[in-house]
C-alpha cells in the first residue's frame, strides 16, 4: 500500500475568490491532485476553506499551503493561515510562472493555475513564510495611503481645470473645489512627515534609505515605497525576481513560424512597485546626463519613448536592490559600464507598455 509523504493545498488568489486544489505525494514519487473547489476571499471563505481541507487531507501528514505574492489579495489569506499556524509558503510569481511553462498545459485558467502551483509545492522544498516586519507593514502602509491622496488630489486638480475652464464658472463651485485641494494637501504632507519620522527613527532604515537616495530620481518616498512593498527584499534573490515580481519581466509571444507576437512587460506583479518607479525614471532622464543618453539612445532604436522610459524604470529599480544589497552609494560610472546591457533591455522591450 502506497504511502502519503506530502500534502500541499494549492491556492490561486483572485480578489473575490480562492481557487484551490489539493494535492499529495507517495512514497513512490507519485502525484496525485484528488480535489477542487473554490470559496470567497473573506474570513468566512477562509474557514470553510480551513475546514474543507481538513475533511479531505490525510490528519497524519500536514498540509503545507502554497500561494503567490501577486498584489495584496493573498495578504489576508496569508495572515489568517499564519496565525492558525499552518505550513505556509508565499512564492514569487516568476518561479510559477517558470515552473508552469514546463507542463502541457494548453489551456490557462484560475483552476489550472491552481494545479501549478499545487504541482509546485509538491515537486520543490519551500521556505516557511514569515509575516512581515512590522515597520515596513506600517511603512507600506502610509505609502499607500500617500498614493491615494496623490491620486484623488490629481482627480480634483482635473476637476477644478475644467470648471474654471467653462465660459461662465461657478465661482462657490471653485472655492469648494480649491478647499478640497487644501484638506488633500494637508493630509498628504502629514502622511509625508509620518514616513520621514518612522524613518529617521530607524537607524538601519535611514541608512538604507541615505544610499538609495544617491541614485538619480529616487527620492525619499520612492526608496520608503521600494522597501516597504519588498519587505527589505525578504523574498527577493536577485535581480530577475525581483523586476518580475514588480511585473516589468518581458513576455514573448513566439511558436516557430506561426506565431511572433509582439513582447510586453508581463504586469503580473506588484503595480505599486511599477507606479514607485515611474516619477523617478522620468526625473532620471530629465536630469541625469548618463540616463538622459540612454533615453535618447533606446528612442532613437525604437522610436517610441514609453518602452524607453519602462526600461529605465527597470534599470533604477534593480540599481536599488544593489545598493541596498552592498550598503555602497550610487557608482556615477556603473551606468557607463553597464550601457550595453541596458541597450539590450531597451531591444527587449520595443513592444512593452508601462
Amino acid at each position: 500500500m502506497k504511502v502519503i509523504v506530502k500534502q500541499v493545498a494549492g491556492i490561486d488568489v483572485a480578489q473575490k475568490e480562492l481557487v484551490v486544489t489539493l494535492g499529495r505525494m507517495y512514497d513512490d514519487w507519485q502525484l496525485e491532485l484528488y480535489a477542487h473547489k473554490t470559496f470567497a476571499n473573506n474570513v468566512k471563505g477562509f474557514e470553510s476553506f480551513i475546514a474543507w481541507t481538513k475533511k479531505q487531507s490525510d490528519e497524519l501528514v500536514p498540509v503545507r499551503f502554497v500561494m503567490e505574492a501577486t498584489g495584496v489579495y493573498h495578504e489576508s489569506l496569508a495572515y489568517y493561515l499564519n496565525e492558525k499556524r499552518l505550513e505556509l509558503s508565499v512564492v514569487l510569481p516568476n518561479k510559477i510562472s517558470n515552473y508552469s511553462r514546463t507542463l502541457d498545459i494548453k489551456t490557462i485558467t484560475d483552476k489550472t493555475a491552481s494545479e501549478a502551483i499545487v504541482r509546485f509545492g509538491l515537486e520543490r522544498k519551500l521556505d516557511q513564510w514569515k509575516s512581515p516586519n512590522p515597520f515596513y507593514k506600517k511603512l507600506k502602509q502610509l505609502c499607500r495611503e500617500r498614493n491615494q491622496l496623490v491620486a484623488e488630489r490629481t482627480m480634483v486638480k482635473n476637476e477644478l481645470h475644467a470648471e474654471i475652464s467653462e465660459a461662465e464658472p461657478n465661482k462657490k463651485s471653485v472655492v469648494r473645489i480649491n478647499k478640497r485641494i487644501d484638506f488633500l494637501n494637508k493630509q498628504e504632507k502629514e502622511v509625508r512627515e509620518e514616513i520621514a519620522i518612522m524613518i529617521k527613527e530607524n537607524k538601519e532604515i535611514k541608512k538604507a534609505v541615505t544610499l538609495v537616495c544617491t541614485l538619480p530620481g529616487v527620492g525619499v518616498i520612492t526608496a520608503a515605497s521600494v522597501l516597504a512593498e519588498t519587505n527589505g527584499f525578504e523574498l527577493i534573490r536577485n535581480k530577475k525576481q525581483l523586476v518580475s515580481y514588480a511585473g516589468l519581466d518581458v513576455k514573448e509571444k513566439q511558436s516557430g513560424t506561426s506565431v511572433n507576437g509582439k513582447s510586453r512587460i508581463s504586469k503580473q506583479g506588484n503595480k505599486q512597485l511599477r507606479k514607485a518607479m515611474h516619477l523617478p525614471a522620468l526625473s532620471a532622464i530629465g536630469h541625469d546626463e548618463r540616463f538622459k543618453a540612454v533615453f535618447a539612445r533606446l528612442v532613437q532604436k525604437h522610436g517610441i519613448k514609453m518602452k524607453a522610459v519602462v526600461a529605465v524604470q527597470r534599470k533604477l529599480l534593480e540599481l536599488i536592490f544593489i545598493i541596498y544589497k552592498s550598503g555602497k552609494p550610487y557608482d556615477k560610472e556603473y551606468l557607463k559600464r553597464n550601457e550595453n546591457q541596458l541597450e539590450q533591455v531597451g531591444i527587449k522591450l520595443e513592444s512593452g507598455h508601462n
